[in-house]
């Protein structure tokens, strides 16, 4: 491994201290820029942040929610972030859920996280008088968009704004709370790939080691500014694009969705932009298809042959040479960080190739999240990076293919499963955390991620098939959308079969003046597997395909479930 040089950052014991400081550091600093229907903008400085935890903080303890688990739901805006700090900090247990689950759920995560009081944004309105018709357990309902108070309805402004009142007033419940760094503090339910969520218990020490640890690896300045896109409830974006982006004073800007992804980035000139590879691979497809359609494929290739000749003799010119491209991206992107998945290796080198620096990472929600990182000065783009600073990292049960288990043990390993001794022994061994997830590691240090152990396929001859690397070869070609890949028992033996979405509207252009039925959209789609597995040992070849229609169900981190599909 390279001996490079850490970035510096400063020491950070807990959530609440991160915060008060950074606070104080880049008070005059922009936090978020919080944008409303008619299009204006509001920047909220670092110290009205400060203000308005203390403020809300203030006022849930004088509730009576000291101590008390919270939840949290909605989408990403400022609402949910200043939520989570008051919960967070000072008044008891934030419980972030995912906004995308349906009531039932909701209701058993509150249930099993025994939730006393939930804040909520307008758009879960109907669910949340449902639950509170039904099953009316708790204490307080707290709207981000409620104007007035209503029985257990509170608003979340008003509460905010009495919270201010009663710290000036000399109530300093909430600002001098001591934090125990090492008791549960975030009770997170995973995405569930698997047909049971878990709730992982993570503490201050835990989100405070892995953002220390993972800060050093990757620049991020005061002057940035984050698109936050994925869903905010996940560890990913609540840690690397929310946390993260406080930690060193830079800037928020919350996306409108997906559709408006690429004019997020241009108006407010995204520096950081933090998503998954599906993401990333869809924005680098529409470059190209933009490029194509202005006839300047070949222009654009042979300028990328130039300015890679100049970057190798210290001249680098890219930035200017594709002024146009990045102009489309907001001008103003230092670096694109994908997590949750692999990336193609070539999307990346391709960004990078237009003067768009992009790295991934690997991470769990019982990790805290990160566990693996690439440089931003020192990378490989098959690989999900090197292990976090400080942290331990190794294979177990290492097969003749080379690829065992990936274990890992520090400060980011979560506290466990909540009320679940029984899943958390299965994971956690002498301190190490058993992720699932198979992989190796090279003699750079670089961790290559092959697949979920549980996802493993086995032939009749006991032959290892990773689903998720053949998986990824598929997805490349560009008539295919996704794919999942599974054996299927047939008589004596099992076949290795593929289902396939295809991507109709490129088909339908490419084919325009001939167009295919859909037996000749599977003849050629069978044609391009051929050509993908080729190179594969005869095991791993798809012998059967079926074409689907509908899109995959997927988490909220665009990772399809398996179990639902009843193929793994």
């Amino acid at each position: 491994m390279k001996n490079l040089p850490l970035y510096k950052v400063r020491d950070v014991r807990n959530i609440k201290q991160l915060v008060e400081d950074s606070c104080k550091l880049y008070k005059d600093n922009i936090a978020y820029i919080v944008k409303n229907k008619e299009n204006d903008y509001t920047n909220i400085t670092y110290s009205e942040v400060l203000e308005e935890m203390n403020g809300l903080g203030t006022a849930l303890i004088n509730l009576g929610l000291k101590d008390k688990r919270i939840a949290v739901i909605g989408e990403n805006r400022y609402e949910w972030a200043i939520s989570y700090l008051a919960v967070f900090n000072g008044t008891g247990i934030v419980v972030p859920l995912d906004k995308q689950l349906p009531l039932n759920e909701i209701v058993s995560c509150i249930k099993r996280a025994k939730v006393d009081c939930i804040i909520y944004s307008n758009k879960l309105q109907e669910k949340i008088d449902e639950i509170a018709k039904e099953n009316d357990t708790l204490s307080y309902y707290i709207g981000m968009d409620l104007k007035e108070d209503n029985g257990k309805f509170l608003s979340l402004r008003k509460l905010i704004n009495k919270g201010k009142e009663l710290v000036k007033n000399g109530n300093t419940s909430f600002i001098e709370a001591t934090i125990n760094e090492e008791e549960m503090a975030e009770l997170l339910f995973t995405s569930g790939t698997t047909s049971q969520s878990k709730a992982v218990m993570l503490s201050h020490k835990n989100l405070a080691y892995n953002l220390h640890q993972h800060a050093q690896m990757i620049n991020i300045e005061s002057t940035d500014i984050f698109l936050s896109m994925l869903p905010i409830h996940h560890v990913y974006e609540c840690v690397c694009g929310f946390l993260l982006p406080l930690y060193r004073g830079a800037a928020v800007a919350y996306c409108e969705g997906l559709r408006h992804i690429q004019k997020n980035l241009q108006e407010f000139h995204i520096s950081i932009f933090l998503s998954v590879p599906l993401v990333f691979e869809t924005l680098y497809r529409k470059i190209w298809e933009a490029i194509e359609k202005q006839g300047k494929a070949k222009l654009v290739k042979n300028m990328i042959k130039i300015t890679n000749g100049l970057d190798k003799i210290g001249i680098h010119l890219k930035k200017k040479v594709f002024k146009s491209i990045h102009s489309q991206l907001g001008g103003n992107q230092k670096l694109y960080i994908a997590g949750a998945a692999a990336i193609n290796p070539e999307v990346s080198k391709g960004f990078r190739e237009l003067g768009v620096k992009i790295i991934q990472g690997y991470g769990l929600t019982e990790c805290s999240p990160i566990v693996t990182v690439n440089r931003d000065c020192y990378f490989n783009d098959a690989s999900a990076g090197l292990p976090l600073i400080g942290t331990e990292l190794r294979i177990e049960d290492i097969n003749e293919d080379g690829v065992g288990e990936i274990v890992t043990k520090g400060d980011h390993v979560m506290i466990g499963y909540y009320e679940n001794e029984e899943a958390t022994k299965e994971v956690l061994v002498d301190g190490w955390f058993h992720t699932g997830d198979l992989g190796y590691q090279d003699e750079n240090g670089f961790v290559y991620i092959t697949g979920r152990k549980k996802n493993v396929l086995i032939t009749k001859n006991g032959k290892n098939i990773y689903p998720e690397e053949i998986e990824g070869l598929l997805n490349d070609n560009d008539y295919i959308l996704e794919s999942l890949v599974y054996l299927k028992p047939e008589k004596d033996d099992l076949t290795l079969c593929a289902e396939i979405r295809v991507n109709k509207e490129l088909i339908e252009e490419k084919f325009k003046d001939a167009p295919k039925t859909d037996e000749e959209i599977k003849q050629l789609i069978w044609e391009e597997v051929k050509k993908i597995q080729k190179d594969l040992v005869i095991y791993k070849h798809i012998k059967e395909i079926h074409i689907r229609e509908k899109e995959f169900e997927k988490t909220t981190t665009m990772k399809i479930k398996r179990y639902l599909e009843k193929k793994a």
